[in-house]
């Protein structure tokens, strides 16, 4: 059709050119060829890449690939420092040279006949990497590939392109390649030119719920403006659920849309984000995007590609403000489907009316009587099968949940304490509505969707009437495995925050408890453990921690269960009796806790570890020692002179570990590997808001929030690669360890074992098994076909 040697129309292209543009340019290629409306547009192909590369000559006489080669050949990528500016002398150069005129020349003249579809001289488009090479994972260069928007001008396009190329040199993308064994030689990248869409509104969306896995739903995703502020998290969008076939739409949440991403008015280029109120006018921040007949009109295109396809689709699509048409973007599978959702996970109704919406924090469905509290103080006003809405809970509320039908927040994100204990309990949970304590009254009746993350008013029957057993068991209720349990060379643990609840954790069929929270159980003696030892009372609260540790050891024997010593915020102590002298502190987070805390609190720490020693001298020889909040030797050091005092000896009696949670922990882990552990433990909670400065309970940032962002993963990856030097067990006990997603990026690093949640052990099993056959296929393949 074109006649090109570099350029390739998507009408020329298939699902099956992966390797020549990638798999955005691929996917393009095949939806226009099966009909669907997708901006036109060409894929400037991975061979001008390689070309130009191969025939750029340098001063001294080298191609540019020879010269980018010889700089990476000397690069240690361990060498942050290095890394970081080789691989920015190797984008600059490649963006500073002139494009060759041969690929000049037809990236130009397919330009023009792009314009001339729309009778124009010029025309707006995107320009959007796609990288390609042979055997490499594409999560490799998750987040790395550039996209630029409004790209306007012939040579505005040749420039963005080599932006794109450049691109491929990232000093993560450069990093993950050499982890990996992969040849950066063979790595190439095409640039996707595709008309841009004037969108008045966009978004994004699933042809099977994500959240509940029903293939029998579609899940839009609708905001105004361009979708980069949909895709992006900096908006919340309005969300509709369509039924297929019928095309009901079953359920509305209009959002409060904020902000939005418009071309900027100045300069004509590139994309700005302004304020919905001063852009569209104010009555547009409550407004429904998408009509009822264009929520059914994209719903069908969906259950069309996802037809295409025979796979759940993740799509991008525009609605054109200069034709009205509807546009897809963009398509790629839902890899993150569980095989089959929970019946009362998939049960909706299109009869409740929604009051209140947030994120769905513990899956299920909960309904009863509202009582609202602020403090723990009032906690008996909570009775069994009530639904506990608060401020924020704290570990001194726990009674209370575990008598509650469901629980709802205004405030947390998904690793708050409500949403941790919740999902421990199996409790619906809703967390960071912002308003649940000023719109929901005590006495109210209200139902509890903890699934999908919203608030009806009244019983709904039809979500109710679906569940098996009454939430307000489920703290009692069983876990069932089903079938043969699968194997992994990554063991799978559990964490523990209540002893009671040792006996369905170990139900699970987990390797064992990769965290045994000790807070609930110093909690739960009702006073402040200071004033208890200080009452006299210093034997009797090693009783009581020895109790609580011998049942979940017992549960688990001889399966391996990792106490962590206290690490109790002042904050959560202040409210007990007792607690009046704890100090007040502006950030808690950032303050007394963990092994601070406990270095200075000696005695409390004795008990600790007495209660251990307790245990293991009855026989329960599978009990760990995790200190947390980790940051210097010393603390370890100190540490085990302590637990040495009371005849406790690490190493023998007892495996020794640490979290891993503080950024220095992870810098300086060679250092605190020769100061003498058996194992470290991720706790990406704490890990992730230290590294990005993000307080992980406040909603207004919660989008910002991401345990794979690059600076995370690093600081992973660098304690994994050392520990594996030193034959340390590498492990993880933060809520990552319970998503999918980061699941298969620690197998891939050599992470030791995972610890999940209770309701999320059988799920990461299955992913871990898939990924580690995964590797396996790859690894026979290169062998079989003789690959380096």
């Amino acid at each position: 059709m074109s006649g090109y040697r570099f350029i390739k129309w998507f009408e020329e292209l298939r699902k099956t050119d992966v390797p020549l543009v990638g798999g955005k340019g691929a996917n393009l290629g095949e939806m226009t060829n099966a009909g669907i409306p997708v901006p036109p547009g060409f894929c400037v192909t991975a061979e001008a890449y390689k070309y130009f590369v191969e025939h750029v000559k340098l001063e001294d006489g080298k191609t540019l690939q020879e010269w980018i080669m010889d700089i990476i050949s000397k690069t240690n990528v361990d060498d942050s420092k290095q890394l970081q500016e080789n691989t920015a002398k190797i984008r600059q150069k490649i963006i500073d040279l002139p494009m060759l005129p041969e690929i000049a020349k037809e990236i130009e003249d397919a330009y023009k006949k792009l314009s001339q579809r729309f009778n124009k001289d010029a025309v707006y488009v995107a320009v959007r990497s796609s990288a390609t090479a042979e055997d490499l994972p594409e999560a490799s260069f998750a987040g790395q590939q550039e996209t630029y928007l409004d790209v306007y001008g012939a040579e505005d396009v040749i420039e963005k392109v080599k932006k794109c190329w450049a691109s491929l040199w990232t000093a993560r993308a450069t990093f993950y390649r050499a982890k990996q064994g992969f040849d950066h030689s063979r790595v190439y990248l095409s640039a996707v030119v595709q008309k841009m869409v004037n969108s008045e509104k966009s978004g994004v969306m699933f042809t099977a719920n994500p959240v509940t896995s029903d293939r029998n739903e579609i899940m839009i995703n609708a905001s105004w403006g361009l979708g980069e502020a949909v895709v992006s998290g900096s908006v919340t969008p309005d969300e509709y659920i369509v039924e297929k076939g019928t095309w009901k739409i079953k359920d509305k949440f209009i959002a409060k849309k904020e902000v939005m991403v418009v071309r900027n008015p100045e300069t004509n280029r590139g994309t700005i984000y302004v304020k919905v109120a001063d852009y569209l006018g104010q009555e547009w921040v409550e407004k429904q995007v998408l009509t009822d007949e264009q929520i059914i009109e994209l719903a069908k295109m969906g259950a069309k590609i996802e037809e295409h396809y025979g796979w759940p689709q993740d799509i991008e699509w525009a609605y054109d403000k200069d034709d009205g048409k509807l546009y897809i973007v963009q398509s790629r599978p839902i890899t993150t489907l569980k095989e089959e959702a929970k019946a009362e996970e998939a049960a909706e109704t299109g009869e409740g009316e929604i009051i209140l919406k947030g994120l769905g924090a513990s899956p299920g469905v909960g309904a009863g009587r509202v009582v609202v509290i602020f403090d723990a103080s009032e906690i008996d006003k909570v009775k069994q099968g009530d639904v506990l809405v608060t401020t924020m809970t704290n570990p001194d509320m726990v009674p209370a949940m575990k008598r509650a039908s469901a629980i709802v927040t205004d405030e947390g994100g998904r690793t708050s304490h409500a949403a941790i204990v919740s999902r421990e309990l199996g409790i619906p949970a809703v967390v960071g509505t912002k308003e649940a304590t000023k719109k929901l009254k005590t006495g109210d009746y209200v139902t509890v969707d903890g699934t999908r993350g919203v608030v009806y008013r009244g019983i709904v029957k039809d979500l109710v009437g679906k569940k098996e057993e009454p939430v307000a068991a489920a703290g009692g209720g069983q876990v069932v495995v089903a079938g043969a349990p699968l194997i992994t060379a990554t063991k799978i643990k559990v964490n523990v925050s209540m002893p009671e609840m040792a006996e369905k954790a170990a139900a699970t069929g987990a390797d064992g408890v990769g965290l045994l929270r000790a807070e609930h159980m110093i909690l739960s003696i009702g006073e402040h453990p200071v004033k208890f030892i200080k009452e006299g009372k210093f034997d009797e609260l090693v009783e009581k921690l020895a109790d609580g540790i011998r049942t979940v050891a017992a549960a688990f024997y001889p399966r391996p269960v990792w106490y962590r010593t206290l690490d109790a915020p002042t904050n959560e102590f202040k409210e007990m009796p007792g607690g009046e002298d704890e100090p007040d502190e502006r950030n808690p987070m950032l303050g007394w806790r963990g092994i601070r805390r406990s270095l200075d609190q000696v005695e409390l720490l004795k008990a600790e570890f007495l209660a251990i020693k307790k245990v293991v001298e009855e026989g329960y020889t599978n009990v760990g020692v995790m200190l947390p909040l980790v940051g210097h030797p010393e603390q370890v050091r100190k540490a085990k002179e302590i637990a040495l005092s009371v005849g406790l000896r690490p190493h023998k009696d007892v495996e020794w570990g640490i979290m891993v949670e503080v950024p220095a922990a992870a810098l300086i882990i060679e250092d605190l590997i020769k100061e003498g552990i058996d194992f470290i433990s991720f706790g990406t909670n704490d890990l992730t808001q230290y590294t990005l400065a993000i307080d992980r309970d406040n909603d207004r940032i919660a989008y910002l929030y991401d345990e794979t962002h690059p600076a995370v993963l690093k600081l992973i990856e660098h304690v994994i690669k050392v520990c594996k030097k030193y034959g340390v067990e590498t492990s993880i006990c933060g809520q990552a360890g319970s998503d999918p997603k980061m699941a298969k990026i620690l197998v891939r690093l050599g992470i030791d074992s995972i610890s999940a949640n209770p309701d999320a052990v059988e799920l990461i099993r299955k992913t871990v098994a898939q990924e580690e056959q995964k590797i396996l296929l790859e690894a026979a393949r290169k062998k079989l076909f003789g690959e380096d």
